[in-house]
């Protein structure tokens, strides 16, 4: 039986919530599937569908709107910002001396991975075998501090922080050292670590630490310290239409179904009826399924090709320039797949 026009478009551009499943994960969207519908990509079409809304964006989060493009890319986008921008890490760590309770593995995996302020894009990669790294692709930080007793402090107290100095040791004790001409070229860059307030070790008197740490370029893939973000992660748009008038009683529960702003409550002749606000907050937890009586008058979808992406920074770089350098990996990739292609003999 043929599908008629607006099942078709509901097929093609709505992922369906059901009570016991899921409809229209698939992508349908290619040349030839539906009779009447030309769906050969072109660059004008794209054009003049893909947009990108920035919906909210301050020093470390930032919530943009990518529409009119396939999952395959979306996720694609979310990937490389999860594994394939650079950043600089502590890679190689020279401990002279730890006299703490904390073993150097754990020390020095600890230090790995608390995030450095440093443009990775000043920096080149460290060419493999290279031990002791050159101004330009080695960052080199010290952590020097010893814990020593308080002569001022009472003999009835028992709080460690009266009774010595220097028994926290935060990652604002990790200095930058200069290499080379770094001092002159960095100058108003403030390299070190992102947070000053990082718990990396607890010391007693006596007890020190004395460790000097390379930190190189490198990408997620690698290790997740390199990590630019600490969550990369889209969502699809939520749609829920009405297909019935809701009132009374049965509007406050609709209410409670769904997230807070939701569906907001108004009167109507002095009925209180149920009016559907802002789908955009919605989790989709299809709660309102379980109401018998409401279930078959709330339809729920999510917008096919609209993702809704979230992206927050280390701080390391912003979340806009962790953007940009991602899409900029995308079209570094792009170019080298048409390379390989027009170098490739057709047999």
């Amino acid at each position: 039986m043929a599908a008629t026009m607006s099942n078709v478009d509901e097929i093609r551009n709505r992922v369906i919530l059901g009570e016991f499943g899921i409809k229209n994960v698939h992508t349908t969207d290619y040349p030839g599937n539906y009779p009447g519908y030309d769906d050969t990509w072109t660059l004008q079409k794209f054009q003049k569908t893909f947009r990108i809304d920035v919906v909210q964006m301050d020093e470390t989060l930032m919530e943009f709107d990518m529409v009119g493009i396939d999952a395959a890319i979306a996720n694609a986008f979310r990937r490389i910002l999860l594994a394939e921008v650079p950043t600089m890490a502590v890679e190689k760590v020279f401990i002279y001396n730890n006299t703490s309770i904390i073993q150097d593995e754990i020390l020095a995996h600890r230090l790995g991975l608390i995030p450095i302020k440093a443009d990775p894009r000043l920096f080149e990669y460290r060419n493999a075998g290279d031990e002791e790294g050159t101004e330009i692709d080695t960052i080199q930080l010290q952590l020097k501090i010893k814990c020593t007793r308080n002569p001022r402090a009472t003999k009835e107290s028992a709080d460690p922080h009266e009774l010595y100095h220097n028994h926290m040791v935060y990652s604002k004790e990790m200095k930058w050292v200069p290499i080379g001409n770094q001092a002159d070229v960095f100058a108003d860059a403030k390299i070190g670590p992102v947070h000053g307030d990082i718990l990396l070790a607890q010391l007693r008197p006596g007890q020190e630490l004395d460790i000097v740490m390379h930190c190189v370029k490198g990408i997620g893939q690698d290790h997740a310290k390199f990590s630019p973000v600490a969550t990369a992660s889209y969502r699809l748009l939520p749609e829920i239409t009405l297909l019935e008038t809701v009132e009374g009683e049965k509007a406050e529960r609709l209410k409670r179904c769904f997230s807070p702003g939701v569906i907001e409550l108004e009167n109507h002749g002095g009925k209180v009826v149920a009016k559907v606000v802002n789908s955009r907050l919605d989790t989709c937890s299809r709660e309102v399924l379980r109401h018998d009586d409401l279930k078959h008058a709330v339809k729920l979808a999510r917008v096919r090709d609209h993702f809704i992406f979230s992206v927050e920074s280390t701080g390391i770089l912003p979340p806009d320039v962790l953007v940009t350098e991602a899409i900029k990996v995308l079209m570094t990739k792009c170019r080298r797949f048409l390379n390989e292609l027009d170098s490739t003999e057709m047999e």
